[in-house]
């Protein structure tokens, strides 16, 4: 029952399954400590008849009131062992599940947040975990119990009058077959309902990222339409899902309701042709008010279970998707960065074709190339942001694809044109670039990235909030701050991505600055976009069509005739004069 393929369909845990069976053991007890309390009653009126047919003495209250109150006892120690084990058992769990999905998404390559959907992944870390949260603390150990606790019942029920039992019990495993039978529809239903509802999530977030352009463009009727379209879309998948199921539900509850018919019927029919006794009607009777209770509940409870086995899917899958992993130690003999015949491929398409370069230490190699020559590509790969399809990456002679990335990215600082800022103040924004750096060591970093000047225009300083991503910023503000960082890391090798290409002049020439105290004496790999960009290069590494093409110096690049960088280089030139 509880193997590996269910631990899967609920995305439990081993102590997930652990907690089930302990919420389905005190949910049985509670369960006949409950129908226990129809046998008191029973008791009662068996006395109650001895009185009234053979003339005995009224029974002893203090008996009666003793059961009483140990029934009483009973159920409200019973109780909170269930709610012990079914609820906070499970919260518990539920800690743990999101913990390990956050230490999941920790060690996985950044690759895999480039091909995932934000608002699809946000609506299983919230949304999936949620609803999978109701179902290990409601459904599973509560449902497991009353099938276990009904069966009990069921079989005592079978050696008092196999009649009345059959004519008691009938409804029950018809009305779970109809509702089994509406799982595939529950999941499609839920499945639909899921992409509703990240489409509304991807429209609110693109409406809000991109509000400056959509009021300059006049698109706000437009976008508005089309969010109310996609909210309306969302609200009728919704509607329809909870409409089928509770179709089911409600008609599988009514079937096994039926059953309380039959009972009277049968036993009416019994007690007339002298089959069966007055007390033993009276018997059934009093079972059947209780013995349908565990699964009123548990039929609302199997529909929610249906539909979150599409959550728990996206969480395995998460789960099961491939890490990057490798050993703790990182002792490279020095920092150059080789690439041996490097192959990429992104969903099955070839980016990198046999790439092969070495960026040496204490010198500046710019990848230069076409749109789409595989230049960003490469940068990600010699962080171990992807790992390469084929070929290796060495950096002072260590495999980098056997290097766990956090202990692998400890040697690396990087400084690219979108810079990431948190609604934090200027000081700590910084100091990610270094856990547990002092203020001072801070403020030189800052310094050194000629941050002060505008920080110093600001109401608190260093202790100034920046707003979300830096909004309070400019762009050559916001650069030179990712420049301190990188400053305050001090790693030996840096990867540039065009770090200047979106800035003005005078913005242009500070962060150079800065960037001139950052790159000595390291390892750094620069994307070069623009050609003047990399004129000071060491080295010059030209790709075009995911193929090394060219390399060398930038004079002797720029010497040869047919040289692609040449090229490119005189397109530039031409194009610096062009004017309106």
């Amino acid at each position: 029952m509880f193997g590996e393929s269910f631990q899967r369909k609920y995305a439990l845990s081993d102590i997930g399954v652990s907690n089930v069976k302990k919420g389905m053991f005190w949910t049985v007890i509670v369960n006949l400590v409950v129908m226990g309390g129809m046998g008191i009653l029973y008791f009662l009126m068996v006395k109650f008849m001895d009185v009234l047919t053979e003339g005995k003495n009224l029974p002893d209250i203090g008996w009666f009131l003793l059961l009483v109150v140990i029934f009483t006892v009973l159920s409200l120690l019973t109780h909170i062992q269930q709610y012990k084990a079914t609820y906070g058992l499970v919260y518990g769990e539920v800690k743990k599940a999101r913990l390990g999905l956050a230490e999941q998404l920790r060690k996985l390559p950044l690759g895999f947040f480039e091909k995932r959907d934000l608002a699809d992944l946000t609506e299983t870390i919230m949304g999936d975990v949620n609803r999978l949260e109701h179902v290990w603390s409601h459904c599973l150990g509560y449902l497991y119990g009353s099938y276990v606790s009904t069966a009990i019942i069921a079989v005592v029920l079978f050696l008092y009058d196999w009649r009345l039992a059959l004519a008691c019990l009938w409804g029950v495993p018809v009305a779970f077959v109809l509702l089994f039978g509406s799982r595939k529809l529950a999941k499609k239903n839920s499945e639909i309902t899921k992409k509703a509802a990240v489409n509304v999530s991807d429209g609110i977030q693109e409406a809000l990222e991109n509000m400056r352009e959509i009021r300059a463009t006049n698109q706000e009727e437009r976008y508005l339409l089309g969010l109310n379209q996609k909210i309306d879309a969302h609200e009728k998948t919704l509607l329809s899902g909870e409409l089928s199921t509770g179709i089911f539900v409600n008609a599988a509850s009514v079937i096994m309701r039926l059953g309380v018919a039959t009972t009277i019927l049968t036993g009416a029919n019994l007690i007339l042709n002298g089959n069966i006794d007055f007390m033993l009607y009276f018997m059934f009777l009093l079972v059947i008010t209780r013995i349908y209770a565990p699964f009123d509940q548990s039929l609302a409870l199997i529909a929610e279970m249906f539909i979150s086995q599409v959550s728990a899917n996206r969480l395995m899958e998460i789960k099961e998707s491939k890490t990057a992993e490798g050993t703790e130690t990182f002792l490279p003999t020095d920092y150059n960065i080789v690439f041996q015949d490097v192959e990429f491929a992104y969903d099955k398409e070839s980016v990198l074709k046999g790439v092969s370069f070495t960026a040496k230490e204490g010198e500046v190699t710019a990848l230069v190339g076409p749109s789409g020559s595989g230049k960003s590509t490469c940068a990600k790969l010699a962080a171990r942001l992807w790992d390469a399809t084929g070929g290796e990456i060495l950096v002072g002679g260590v495999n980098i694809a056997l290097v766990e990335p956090e202990v692998l990215l400890s040697g690396y600082s990087m400084v690219f044109q979108d810079v990431v800022l948190f609604d934090d103040t200027v000081m700590e924004n910084i100091r990610l670039g270094k856990h547990g750096a002092t203020d001072e060591e801070v403020l030189a970093a800052a310094k050194a990235a000629n941050c002060d000047e505008f920080v110093s225009k600001m109401p608190d300083g260093y202790h100034t909030f920046i707003g979300e991503n830096g909004a309070k910023l400019s762009g050559g503000e916001r650069q030179r701050i990712s420049i301190a960082r990188a400053l305050l890391k001090d790693a030996p090798i840096v990867l540039l991505d065009e770090a200047t290409a979106s800035l003005d002049v005078e913005n242009e020439t500070k962060v150079q600055a800065a960037l001139s105290r950052l790159l000595a004496n390291k390892t750094v790999l620069v994307i070069a976009h623009r050609m003047r960009t990399v004129e000071a290069a060491d080295k010059i590494v030209v790709l075009d069509d995911g193929k090394v093409v060219e390399e060398g110096s930038p004079a002797e690049l720029l010497e040869k005739e047919d040289s692609l960088f040449r090229h490119m280089a005189t397109l530039q030139s031409e194009s610096l004069g062009w004017s309106v």
